[in-house]
């Protein structure tokens, strides 16, 4: 469970207004969002501040690793019963993981992998893992285009399409240059992982930057499209209380368009294509198994073959590990 979660958390409109308001902007501020929402600034903060403290949301601050030339890999880890979980948190523990989950009845665990090198990678996936006696088989994808995020997830729309747009940041510099990141960014992010709505006065006390620097520098990260700030919602407190992890196999000509189609589901938050096996990788948050069974039974045309691995416990989300 993901902090001290109590239902009902999402009360009304102006909580779903709020959702989607973060969402377009995760560090927008409580004056634009209550401005947004037609209610006053005190409303607005006092919203945020009790989903953020019941555990339904938080704002992450992530970093776009592509963008350097890092590669993300989906691993999948088969383990004994006794080792899955173990497994999970340690792996959780590493910087270069995210989105980590139990899945198939609590016997295989799915994490993603951000490598920024091909020694990092190899040395988690050719030595370290391999090493370890209780992990029975490893499979590992590239992905290679993401079609939908955690970010564009469908399913928090709520605000008119001209109130969206007075939200949306400004869009990200066009620049096939090479980027870089400064030691001294380090730090800035760790703070911003933890709570991307993390103020420049505290983000300047930890850092030691002067709080112009902190927000010129966020600026900058923002516009190259390294920095992004992105709404990471429990699926729980909206209702939905399926989830799965979804592998489908697309004949390469209908890929693009099989992608796109699943990514515009309200019910599907992630959609990427891969290599390996399988050449698609999606998580489903449904409200019941009987939405599951329509997404997949009715939703899915074009696709040759799909495996369905429900989620039994997520342990990390973005960058951050959960609560136990």
């Amino acid at each position: 469970m993901y902090g001290p979660l109590v239902d009902p958390v999402i009360q009304d409109d102006v909580d779903r207004g709020l959702l989607h308001a973060l969402q377009i902007d995760g560090r927008a501020s409580m004056r634009q969002i209550a401005a947004t929402l037609d209610v006053s600034e005190n409303t607005a903060a006092r919203r945020y501040r009790r989903l953020r403290s019941t555990g339904a949301l938080r704002v992450i601050g992530a970093l776009d690793g592509a963008r350097l030339g890092y590669e993300t890999w989906v691993v999948r880890l088969r383990a004994t019963p006794d080792a899955a979980l173990p497994l999970a948190l340690a792996l959780a523990r590493r910087d270069d993981t995210s989105w980590i989950y139990l899945v198939s009845g609590g016997t295989e665990v799915v994490a993603a992998v951000q490598a920024p090198s091909a020694g990092t990678r190899d040395a988690l996936l050719l030595r370290e893992l391999p090493r370890t006696e209780q992990v029975l088989a490893i499979t590992a994808q590239v992905l290679l285009a993401g079609f939908a995020l955690p970010s564009d997830w469908g399913g928090l729309t709520h605000l008119d399409p001209d109130r969206a747009a007075a939200l949306r940041p400004p869009p990200v510099e066009e620049d096939d240059s090479p980027l870089t990141l400064e030691p001294a960014d380090e730090p800035l992010l760790a703070e911003l992982l933890r709570d991307g709505r993390t103020s420049s006065v505290e983000l300047a006390a930890r850092t030691g930057w002067s709080v112009s620097t902190v927000r010129r520098r966020i600026a900058h990260l923002r516009a190259t499209g390294l920095l992004s700030f992105q709404l990471d919602v429990v699926p729980e407190v909206l209702g939905l209380r399926a989830q799965a992890r979804l592998w489908l196999s697309v004949a390469p000509a209908d890929l693009v368009e099989t992608a796109t189609r699943l990514a515009a589901h309200p019910d599907v938050t992630f959609v990427s294509a891969t290599t390996g096996a399988t050449n698609l990788v999606a998580t489903a948050a449904c409200r019941d198994n009987r939405a599951l069974y329509r997404l997949l039974t009715e939703h899915l045309g074009g696709v040759r073959d799909v495996e369905t691995a429900p989620v039994v416990r997520t342990i990390k989300r973005g960058g951050a590990l959960l609560p136990r």
